[in-house]
């Protein structure tokens, strides 16, 4: 078998059939069986081993979720066999250092921790972190291999394995579905984007092979001197910065796996480069990522993969940059909310209210204070809920907060009007949560603070008597640091915060 099948896995169940692959003789037929506890037969595959790559491909039949199983493939007196096997659903967890926190790291750890055995059917497998050159047909090493979640491997260190956010989704989804989950972490902090796209993707966004230069603290773009002035010396990207080296390394090794969704949790590198390009990058590894899964599976994976993701959370109280806030927009196609025409089959968790200043694993060299809010289970919650609404299509549940649908000038009051889709919740008074771009031309915008006038059940009022030049533009929470912990200035009745727009 290939390296990340074991005892106590996940497989994909039905609709779709799980892709299991391995190694053997160039030529020699192979005999894949799954059977029952008991031993009792349920299908039998045979497949060749293509030469000169040693490896052979099968598809089981759609199955049932539950198990457990025993799944064993033969090559003449050779046999190798995987115990205590359940079909569920699979979800991929990748990204950098949000995602890699553990629950030892999180809030509430210990009772966290203690409640990992009442879940013994969701099973959690991680790959270790590696980079290559080229694209890898197996993984080079595994951090944990499948497991039945233990307070052991859930808390195995700070920033190691397992993640906190991908076990709470899976928990989370766990007691929504009630059947197996599979949890398969395949992420590194403080990697940009760009390490885990395709040459192909980032091709389609025009971006070379050198996409950018890092520096210490973060990294930069040599397209925004106002961000890279002061800093030097400049070093090319390298390590696990570099462009495809992961995809390469810890997402192509896995393409065969029949998968139910993706979570990702990454950004905060981009806010330091190629920001701007994000907009392009990260709908271009989405469609790469579904082509990809689905051609390698045997078509068994999803065409359109449902893909959920963590909108950016914050970095410093006190900061005049807006990178993180424009990462947010970018992080929709420039679009606000998901899913969207440029992004179908995706949905977002908001959390710019999540944030954590006293966190004490943002005070590293490379990060300041807040870049690792310890609340997960907020943000658990909430991409647990757009999973249940895209991917398993549960139209009733609410997923997302309110989005503006239009804004009118009342020029005689100096008034703008904001309608929303969504009952309005106001919990908070801030004069610059929303600002108008109050000038002749768009670039560059004088952006003033708009105070809210009223708000009403879908809609709100601004005051605009600091503009008397025209209205070009409208923000809401445009900034690094733009909400307190669950207090943002808009939510719905359903404590969802409206998202930021531009």
């Amino acid at each position: 078998f290939a390296s990340y099948y074991g005892d106590h896995m996940v497989l994909q169940k039905g609709p779709a059939g799980a892709v299991v692959w391995g190694y053997g003789e160039p030529g020699a037929a192979v005999t894949v069986v799954l059977s029952e506890d008991g031993g009792l037969v349920v299908m039998k595959k045979v497949t060749q081993v293509k030469g000169p790559s040693g490896t052979w491909i099968t598809v089981l039949d759609p199955m049932e979720q539950g198990g457990p199983y025993t799944l064993t493939a033969g090559q003449g007196s050779d046999n190798a066999t995987l115990r205590d096997v359940y079909f569920g659903d699979v979800w991929l967890c990748s990204g950098q250092s949000n995602m890699v926190m553990t629950v030892l790291q999180i809030t509430n750890a210990s009772q966290e921790l203690a409640a990992a055995a009442r879940y013994p059917y969701v099973r959690v497998f991680a790959a270790a972190p590696a980079r290559s050159d080229v694209e890898l047909a197996d993984l080079e090493q595994i951090d944990l291999p499948w497991s039945v979640p233990t307070a052991e491997n859930l808390g195995h260190g700070n920033f190691t394995y397992f993640s906190a956010l991908c076990w709470l989704l899976g928990r989370y989804l766990y007691e929504a579905l009630r059947y197996p989950v599979g949890l398969v972490e395949a992420a590194w902090g403080g990697t940009p984007i760009e390490a885990w796209s395709s040459r192909r993707a980032l091709r389609a966004c025009g971006l070379p092979r050198d996409t950018g230069r890092r520096m210490r603290g973060g990294f930069v773009t040599p397209s925004c001197p106002a961000l890279s002035s002061s800093i030097t010396p400049q070093q090319p990207l390298s390590g696990p910065q570099t462009p495809s080296v992961l995809w390469n390394a810890m997402i192509h090794p896995l393409l065969n796996m029949t998968l139910r969704g993706v979570a990702w949790y990454q950004g905060e590198a981009n806010a330091f480069l190629n920001t701007d390009r994000y907009n392009c990058t990260f709908p271009a590894l989405i469609a790469d990522w579904r082509r990809a899964f689905h051609a390698a599976s045997a078509g068994q994976t999803d065409p359109l993969l449902p893909f959920g993701f963590v909108q950016l959370s914050t970095y410093r109280r006190q900061s005049a940059d807006d990178s993180f806030a424009r990462l947010r927009w970018h992080q929709t196609a420039d679009l606000g909310v998901v899913p969207n025409a440029r992004m179908p089959g995706t949905f977002m968790a908001v959390a710019m209210d999540l944030c954590d200043e006293s966190s004490p694993y943002g005070r590293q060299v490379l990060w300041r204070e807040g870049i690792h809010p310890r609340d997960k289970q907020n943000v658990a919650q909430r991409l647990q809920l757009g999973a249940r609404a895209v991917a398993y299509g549960d139209k009733a549940l609410v997923f997302q907060g309110p989005y503006p649908t239009r804004a009118v000038l009342d020029t005689t009051g100096a008034l703008l009007n904001i309608s929303y889709s969504q009952e309005l919740v106001r919990r908070r008074t801030d004069t610059r949560t929303f600002e108008v771009c109050c000038s002749d031309r768009l670039s560059p915008c004088r952006w003033l603070p708009a105070p809210v006038v009223t708000v009403q059940s879908r809609a709100v009022t601004l005051a605009l008597a600091g503009c008397v030049a025209p209205v070009l533009g409208l923000r809401y929470a445009w900034a690094v640091w733009p909400c307190q912990y669950l207090s943002c200035a808009l939510y719905n009745p359903q404590g969802l915060p409206a998202p930021p727009f531009l």
